[in-house]
């Protein structure tokens, strides 16, 4: 991961990356062509695409949209979480301060 963000960055460095570069680099972890397709494909749309939620990205999912509002914006009382370690947080976010 270390090495990763070293060498990128940026959206725009990893938009501009060699997708075998990725593929090497995240070889250990599986799937490494399609997570480097994927890496620059949503780093490219991060950039250029004018969206209002992460989900609307190449790439993106349901669990890391609800990560995204849950941790990074004010809207974790929006989200409807079904990850268990995120409905756990998020069951706590409503007891505490819902």
């Amino acid at each position: 991961m270390w090495k990763f963000f070293e060498m990128y960055p940026t959206a725009s460095d990893v938009s501009e990356a060699s997708e075998k570069i990725l593929e090497d680099l995240l070889q250990p972890i599986g799937l490494s062509k399609r997570r480097a397709k994927t890496l620059v494909r949503m780093s490219k749309e991060y950039q250029v695409k004018n969206w209002s939620e992460p989900i609307e990205l190449y790439g993106i999912g349901k669990y890391a949209n609800d990560a995204w509002k849950i941790f990074c914006t004010k809207g974790w009382k929006t989200a409807k979480p079904k990850d268990h370690a995120l409905v756990w947080y998020h069951d706590w976010l409503l007891e505490n301060y819902g």
